[in-house]
């Protein structure tokens, strides 16, 4: 078995449980990889000075060294950010939370090495979980990763003012939305910013986008879900000559006459839970429900 580890930053209080995580691999036989930073964050301990693992750095090598499985190491944050690296690999991802919230990294890790052997004997739950995809109709964005697995973004950029976007769904005119911005968000997603600004809760196995505006001037402007088959086209005009535009983690600014098309990527991130965590399980423990002192 082939695995590799990924992270975007690490503690010195969290070293005994991925010490822990490496030596169980290593005495099983699993091969190991590590992201190349996150070797180099790891090397900085004195308790991982002498790593000796090879390193990967692109998602190319992921795709064609047959890898098994990923293990991230930190949040949701973290997850969203190694997708750039998995990407249509179909590598499903462990997401060990050594962070906080963690709604996708639902393994704890304080609890993370009692469930090793399950996890490597294939007795838990694969979750697909579906993305979107993003065209731009001037720039050609030939770095950015134009997927992503919780929301896009469009934002008011350097101004007070509000932004108008032209929504359009499957060619036919939906609003112009006074925003300070739009939020497109999967199902995964809708416990994120989407939540946020008044958006519902959508289980991950539904075939849903939901479009949510952020700040609406015309308060009429609700949250509206859609089928994951529909396509949607957004025109924005701005006082100034460019808005923000984010996917997950990352943030790119465009001109405003860069049109977007948004529609269902055509492959799945596959996540990786105890067949006994369920997401609604998550929903009840993350965000507290029944936990009121009064029930």
């Amino acid at each position: 078995m082939k695995i590799a580890i990924y992270g975007q930053k690490y503690c010195k209080k969290n070293i005994p449980y991925l010490n822990q995580f490496i030596g169980y691999a290593s005495s099983h036989s699993i091969e190991i990889y590590i992201e190349k930073s996150f070797f180099h964050i790891l090397s900085s301990f004195g308790e991982f000075k002498n790593l000796d693992f090879p390193i990967f750095s692109h998602y190319r090598e992921l795709k064609t060294k047959n890898f098994n499985l990923m293990f991230t190491f930190g949040g949701d944050g973290t997850i969203l950010s190694a997708i750039t690296l998995i990407r249509d690999s179909g590598i499903p991802i462990i997401g060990v939370n050594t962070g906080n919230l963690g709604f996708l990294a639902t393994f704890n890790k304080n609890v993370f090495i009692k469930k090793i052997d399950q996890i490597f004997n294939k007795k838990l739950h694969i979750m697909p979980r579906s993305l979107l995809s993003l065209k731009t109709s001037v720039t050609n964005h030939h770095n950015f990763f134009n997927y992503a697995l919780n929301e896009i973004v469009v934002l008011r950029k350097e101004m007070v003012s509000m932004i108008t976007i032209d929504a359009y769904i499957d060619n036919e005119f939906l609003t112009s939305y006074w925003a300070d911005g739009l939020i497109i968000s999967t199902p995964t997603g809708s416990t994120g910013y989407s939540l946020s600004c008044g958006g519902p809760i959508i289980s991950p196995e539904n075939k849903n986008f939901v479009l949510t505006p952020i700040s609406p001037h015309n308060l009429f402007s609700r949250p509206l879900i859609i089928s994951d088959h529909q396509k949607v086209y957004l025109k924005i005009h701005s006082r100034v000559k460019s808005y923000s535009l984010s996917m997950d983690t990352r943030l790119t600014s465009l001109d405003q006459e860069n049109e977007l098309y948004i529609q269902k990527a055509p492959f799945y991130i596959y996540l990786i839970q105890e067949k006994k965590n369920t997401y609604y399980k998550t929903l009840r423990e993350k965000l507290l429900w029944g936990m009121d002192q009064r029930n």
